[in-house]
Parts: structure tokens; C-alpha cells; sequence
């Protein structure tokens, strides 16, 4: 009899593919093993039905489940992505319920439950587990670090009662990082008491203690401190380091091709490449800026240009489709046999290809992996999320990216980066000399070990499918 988890992602694109690539790892590893993948219908979904169709085509122990339509919460929502998340996914509870008890009673002869596999935004499903009376497993899609902080919040918040303040200066010690780390770097979210997002955060990271295991996305040898600290918390949950989970395969994209043949073209490790996440896009000023530190830096550059994101998550964001216009008078031409300017580009293609040298990144930390998988070092241009304090960790706890800015965020527009700044940063990062570059290669080759037979991810791996099937043998 087979026994069947399921998993329950976040309806965001990074969130899904990193579930994804978890389970076909099970899948990989251990025939006993089946899985369903419970989608939770976004109001604009993503394009991914292909992607799942290819999966479950070639992955015959996987299938996905889609849910039925939901209404969206109210406008007023908007305000906070991580509060409409929270109030959207808890909406969809009774639905993700109805999905997983139907799959089971036609599948009731050949497969076993044994527990649910739940995202770091997806805690109500923990009450789906209960009534369903299996385990409930977290698998937490960014660092070690990131998890200990959240896990942080709810003994914080019963100190203090109230969210943090930009403006407070003083360094927080936090164990999972070996470094105070300063308020500036941290989410924004820590700051948003007025629409929710603090409350909404902090009330997950309560849940998280319910489950019987964390998941993580990184490896033993990335992040050491971070999950020695939370291996030490005797009340913790087994700690399950599963990473690097990447995926090479989800975008296939119409540019692609001009984009792989102008690298080609290129020496090899002289590319800087720009690029900033689905939701890193800068208004024509910063735009200027950086235009004017990647023509004085003299490197040869691959540029990822997308509009700023709209200030109301439900309106669709600008695209933008002549470069001319936006960009300094005379740049596209003094520039064109140095650089190349797209929209949006086929990210973990590019970062492994030899003639990129450097990335200057958001610091999302799927992006970090694939940057770290291919021996890039980063500099850090953090925009939203948890990408601020990704960015510190880089730098200051890991040294593994030069420092460009820490704190950036879009939610503060006028804000700019200087040229001066950007462009003393491309080019410490692009120096042969830089020690950055060995420690990237060095750590980018560990990850790979970690994944191999008797590797720190592969070994623990096996422990979480043992203590599943212990569970409910």
C-alpha cells in the first residue's frame, strides 16, 4: 500500500515550484511514497498548468488537485500581501478539506494518508490535519535563518505586543544569526501594524510549533549557525535541511534564445547580470542611476528592466516594451556592444551560463540558491519580502555577496541608489581578486555534495521519510 502525503503550497509561483521539486525528491528516493499536490486557485493565477501537466505525465506517483474558485477578501486587503494571503488561504480551508477527503475515498484501497506538508503561509490547513487526524509537516521555502526569526516573533510579540519600528536603532539579537542584526534589515512586514501584515506573520509563526517537523529549503553547510541554533531548542520540532531545491525547467521563454546567443558570444565570467524579481521593478530616476554606473563601470552587463509593481496588488503592472524611453537619452546606443536589455529573462539559464560573472540580485532566496548552485557571487539590492534580511545574512553573517544596499525596499520610492554606490559595487564584485568569488564557488560546490548519497541533505532526507512512515506504521 502506498503512503500518500499531501502537500499544500502557497499559491505563489516560488512557492509552488520549490513544493514541487520537494516531492519529486520523495518521489525519487522512496517508491513506498505517493503525492498530491493541493493548489489553492489564485484570483489571477499563474501560467503554470502546462509545467503541472508535464509533471504529473512524468511523475507517475504525483497528481494535482486544483481547488474551485473563491472570492477574494475585500479590497481593503490589498494593502498587505501578507493579510490577504493569511485571510485568502484560511477561505480555502473547507475547500483544500473537501479535495484531499475525495482523493482519499477513491484511492482508500491502495494508499494510506500518513500526513499533510503545508507552506510557511498555509497554518489554517494545520486544523485540516487535525480533523483528519495525521501529522502536519511545515516546509519553509526560504532560509534557516528566516524560520528562526519567525519563530522569534510570537516570544517577542508577548514581551513588547506591538510591531517593530523602522526608525529603532538598536541591534536585535537573534540566535540564528551570528550577528545583531539592526531593525532597518528586516522585513517590512515586521513594520506594518496599520494593514495587518505584523499580526498576520506573527500568528502564523504561532502555528508553526504545531507541527510535527520543519522543512527546509537550504543545506547543513550554507547556513551552520542558523540550524545549529534551531537543532539546540529541545521544544522544536525536528529540523529537515532538503535543499538546494531548484528548478531548471518551469519558464520556457520566446527571448531566450536571443538572450543565450548573445552570451555565448561573450568572454567567459565578464557578464554582470541585472535582475530583480517578479516584483523588482524601479520607476525612470533609479533606472538613470543604474544606467549610468554600468556605462562608467566598463563591464559588460545583461540589464532585466521591469516596471515597479502597482501599489494595489489586484491591478495588473506596467510592462514595459521601449527601453528608448525610459532610459538616459543615448544609452542603448553607446552601450550596444556591451550590454544587453531585456524585460524579463530566464534567470536560472543565464546564472549558469560561463559567461556571467556576477549578479546583482533581490536576494529572493530561490534566487540566492541558483546564484550559490553556479558559483555566482551577489551583490545585494534586497526589494521586498524577507529580502532585506537575506541580504544581511549574505553579507554580513555568511560573507558570501558584496554589500550594494541592505535596507532598499519598494515600499519607500524615494528612495534612490546612487550611481557612485552601484557602481562601486559591480565592480568589487566583478574583481577576479575578490575572496567573495572562491567562498561562493566553494559553498555552490558543498551544496551540490549535500544532495548526493551521504550528503548532509540527503541524509536528512531519509529521516523525514522514515519519521513520516514511522508515524503512521
Amino acid at each position: 500500500m502506498k503512503r500518500e502525503l499531501i502537500f499544500v503550497p502557497a499559491p505563489g509561483r516560488g512557492h509552488v515550484v520549490s513544493t514541487v521539486e520537494f516531492a519529486k525528491r520523495l518521489l525519487a528516493r522512496d517508491e513506498r511514497i505517493s503525492i498530491t499536490v493541493v493548489l489553492i486557485k489564485r484570483p489571477t493565477p499563474p501560467k503554470l498548468e502546462p509545467y503541472f501537466d508535464e509533471l504529473a505525465a512524468s511523475n507517475p506517483g504525483m497528481q494535482f488537485i486544483i481547488t474551485p474558485d473563491v472570492d477574494p477578501p475585500p479590497p481593503e486587503f490589498m494593502k498587505s500581501i501578507e493579510k490577504f494571503a493569511t485571510v485568502y488561504i484560511d477561505k480555502c480551508k473547507s475547500l483544500v478539506k473537501d479535495a484531499i477527503t475525495n482523493h482519499l475515498l477513491s484511492n482508500s484501497s491502495s494508499t494510506q494518508l500518513v500526513g499533510l506538508v503545508i507552506d510557511l503561509f498555509c497554518t489554517p490547513m494545520i486544523d485540516v490535519a487535525n480533523e483528519l487526524g495525521v501529522p502536519c509537516y511545515l516546509f519553509f521555502t526560504s532560509s534557516a535563518a528566516f524560520l528562526g526569526l519567525m519563530l522569534y516573533l510570537p516570544i517577542r510579540h508577548s514581551q513588547i505586543g506591538t510591531e517593530y519600528s523602522i526608525s529603532d536603532h538598536n541591534d536585535s539579537i537573534i540566535s540564528v544569526c551570528s550577528n545583531p542584526v539592526p531593525s532597518r534589515v528586516l522585513p517590512s512586514f515586521l513594520f506594518d501594524g496599520k494593514n495587518g501584515g505584523y499580526e498576520s506573520m506573527v500568528y502564523h509563526a504561532k502555528r508553526f510549533k504545531e507541527t510535527k517537523g520543519f522543512i527546509i529549503n537550504t543545506f547543513a553547510e550554507l547556513e551552520p549557525h542558523a540550524i545549529k541554533s534551531l537543532e539546540s531548542d529541545t521544544e522544536l520540532a525536528p529540523i529537515y535541511t532538503a535543499g538546494p531545491l531548484l528548478n531548471f525547467e518551469v519558464e520556457k521563454l520566446t527571448d531566450s534564445e536571443r538572450i543565450i546567443k548573445w552570451l555565448d558570444d561573450q568572454p567567459s565570467s565578464s557578464v554582470v547580470y541585472l535582475c530583480f524579481g517578479s516584483m523588482g521593478g524601479f520607476e525612470p530616476p533609479q533606472l538613470a542611476e543604474i544606467a549610468t554606473a554600468l556605462e562608467r563601470s566598463g563591464h559588460r552587463f545583461l540589464w532585466s528592466v521591469r516596471a515597479p509593481p502597482p501599489k494595489d496588488f489586484s491591478v495588473k503592472p506596467v510592462v514595459y516594451t521601449d527601453f528608448s524611453e525610459i532610459l538616459p537619452k543615448g544609452f542603448l546606443e553607446r552601450t550596444e556592444n556591451s550590454g544587453l536589455v531585456c524585460g524579463w529573462t530566464p534567470q536560472a539559464e543565464i546564472l549558469a551560463h560561463e559567461a556571467v560573472g556576477g549578479f546583482v540580485s533581490h536576494c529572493g532566496w530561490n534566487s540566492i540558491l541558483e546564484s550559490l548552485w553556479n558559483g555566482v557571487p551577489i551583490a545585494t539590492w534586497p526589494v521586498y519580502a524577507e529580502q532585506q534580511y537575506n541580504a544581511f545574512q549574505l553579507v554580513k553573517d555568511l560573507k558570501l555577496a558584496v554589500e550594494l544596499t541592505l535596507d532598499y525596499r519598494f515600499t519607500n520610492p524615494d528612495k534612490i541608489v546612487m550611481a557612485d554606490e552601484i557602481e562601486k559595487a559591480v565592480r568589487c564584485l566583478m574583481d577576479a581578486e575578490n575572496p567573495v568569488r572562491k567562498r561562493v564557488k566553494e559553498v555552490g560546490e558543498k551544496g551540490r555534495m549535500a544532495l548526493v548519497d551521504g550528503g548532509s541533505s540527503f541524509v536528512s532526507l531519509g529521516r523525514f521519510i522514515e519519521d513520516v512512515l514511522v508515524e503512521k506504521s
